[in-house]
């Protein structure tokens, strides 16, 4: 369960709350050009775009929750469990491993147009990256400065829609997103109008009542309304404190508590970390679950032409 969030001031940025049950170590990664990405079943990618994000380091491979690049295209999985299906082997396409479809994808594309062009050529596979971390069932967000996408692969293969809301949650497909936001379309910011009748006076006796109805419990559909909502109304400033602190309160709103979200194994599923990266300068920010602290680390500070993953360990989350 998670949201990811495309934002724009005088800066565009990207990020996501991670909501899961247990940690799988995961750190904020910077993958320099010339890292060889070495694929399961396509050619290597020796050299390519750098890129930042929050992964988990599996035998020298960034396992990328999310992550921008030095182009400031940016992507993140979420989970999609029960509708994503992945593929044999296919003859004439790029086979390439769930695992590694992000660092393939902003690897190798600067926009969101090129993203979708290289995208319709791949097949996403069955491939396990290991018996311990079988392939994960998720769906994308792709987003650059202008524009967003939502790719999902299901068994009627991949799926590649323009999300113009610029957010994406979990189950079910983004195309019932689409349908279900159109039942919130009276939510407003303002007083509420009394459209229920004119022949009795109806009065707002508080603030916010013009939202009345926005759902406000943890489920993927409730979460993309809520995001929606809160964003599209969000109001803030345009230097960078005051984005990034705004990115955190939209997040804020549909970040889960530690208790609140049962697995159906009993198990207690929380925000275990919120993220924001500036994709025009490569400034990823992020806070964890024990610490509201948000932290900040440089893309374009380390060196990008090297060739050696540059890990960077959390506060414990």
């Amino acid at each position: 369960m998670c949201t990811a969030i495309s934002f724009k001031t005088a800066s565009h940025y990207f990020g996501r709350n991670l909501d899961l049950e247990k940690s799988y170590g995961e750190r904020v990664v910077i993958t320099p050009r010339k890292f060889p990405l070495v694929l399961r079943n396509s050619s290597p990618v020796l050299s390519h775009y750098a890129m930042i994000g929050m992964a988990t380091v599996e035998d020298c491979f960034p396992l990328y929750y999310e992550a921008t690049n030095e182009k400031g295209l940016s992507m993140a999985g979420l989970s999609f469990p029960d509708n994503a299906h992945y593929f044999p082997l296919s003859q004439g396409k790029e086979n390439i491993a769930v695992f590694e479809f992000i660092p393939w994808i902003l690897g190798k594309c600067e926009s969101v147009a090129e993203a979708a062009q290289l995208i319709a050529n791949a097949n996403l596979t069955e491939t396990d990256f290991s018996e311990k971390l079988p392939s994960s069932p998720l769906h994308w967000l792709i987003s650059d400065s202008e524009k967003s996408i939502t790719v999902e692969c299901m068994k009627g293969g991949m799926k590649i829609c323009e999300n113009p809301f610029g957010i994406l949650t979990n189950n079910p497909p983004f195309e019932y997103h689409c349908m279900n936001i159109n039942n919130y379309m009276s939510l407003s910011p303002q007083l509420a109008k009394n459209n229920l009748t004119a022949e009795t006076a109806l009065h707002n006796y508080s603030l916010g009542m013009g939202a009345l109805g926005l759902p406000g419990d943890y489920s993927s559909a409730s979460r993309f309304v809520k995001a929606v909502f809160v964003k599209e109304n969000s109001v803030c400033g345009i230097d960078e404190n005051e984005s990034v602190n705004q990115f955190f309160r939209i997040l804020d709103s549909v970040a889960m508590p530690r208790g609140c979200v049962l697995t159906k194994s009993g198990e207690l599923e929380y925000t275990r970390y919120s993220c924001c990266c500036n994709t025009d300068t490569g400034v990823y920010y992020y806070k964890t679950y024990s610490d509201t602290a948000v932290t900040a680390v440089e893309m374009r500070s380390a060196n990008l032409d090297g060739n050696e993953l540059i890990q960077n360990p959390l506060i414990s989350c």
